[in-house]
């Protein structure tokens, strides 16, 4: 575990940390180096990431969860780039909840209970700045916010993955994304929680939430806000970096 020492506490503000997940290998990516890591356009994904933290005027800090044996490679690509919010880099675990854990218990260490950490995919690179700081706003009024869009498609039920006989209202139907905002110390304690009552593979911090019979407030997302699991969502990420949105559209 690499980090350099920063004890917010004793600035008596509230701070608001990101922290990027970034443990997973990519395996559906199909490609010989982790997902987060793949260069687009001359620059690791994992760096566009970075930046809109680093770039963004409300966030004190970053932590990385990183896949082992990349460690000392993120932290070159923090020194290239200039990431100096980047103060925490921390072991990943064996899934997804594992490395969130592994994450939140490291900045309890470090911050208040009430400081706002905001959970991100480091494969979601396209995340802007109002997503960043409508998840803060939320998390603020509310103590925690779940960055959602509508659903738009027609949802149909399934059994066996072929056949449907049945449909859900797409109108009661949020699509989730990251960031996820939590106080701290809630987040920090539900996952303890989780531990006891042996829920260990919870697919998101949302979920697990849900799973311990929580609530969750809404905070707003975008559609270009994508998660970056597959070759052909890579081709939507270049196609995004180099779009502009006609002058005609309001």
């Amino acid at each position: 575990m690499l980090f350099v020492w920063v004890d917010f506490r004793r600035f008596n503000k509230m701070a608001n940390v990101a922290l990027l997940i970034a443990g997973g290998s990519g395996n559906r990516m199909g490609q010989s180096i982790p997902k987060q890591f793949l260069t687009v356009n001359e620059r690791p994904v994992i760096v566009y990431t970075l930046e809109a933290f680093q770039k963004h005027p409300e966030i004190d800090a970053i932590a990385v969860v990183c896949i082992s044996g990349w460690e000392t490679v993120l932290q070159a690509y923090a020194n290239q780039f200039n990431i100096t919010k980047l103060k925490y880099i921390i072991a990943g675990g064996k899934n997804g909840q594992d490395s969130i854990r592994n994450g939140v218990y490291e900045l309890e260490k470090h911050f208040a209970p009430d400081d706002i950490v905001l959970i991100h995919d480091a494969i979601r690179p396209m995340v802007s700045a109002d997503i960043i700081s409508d998840c803060i706003r939320v998390t603020r009024e509310k103590g925690n916010a779940i960055t959602v869009i509508p659903c738009a498609e027609a949802m149909l039920q399934t059994q066996d993955g072929l056949i449907s006989s049945g449909s859900y209202p797409r109108d009661r139907l949020k699509r989730t994304q990251t960031p996820q905002g939590f106080r701290i110390g809630k987040i920090s304690d539900l996952h303890r929680r989780a531990l006891k009552a042996g829920i260990t593979n919870s697919v998101a911090s949302c979920t697990l939430m849900i799973e311990m019979g929580e609530q969750v407030y809404f905070s707003v997302g975008s559609e270009k806000n994508i998660k970056l699991t597959t070759v052909e969502d890579i081709d939507i990420f270049k196609a995004l970096l180099i779009a502009k949105r006609s002058e005609w559209l309001k």
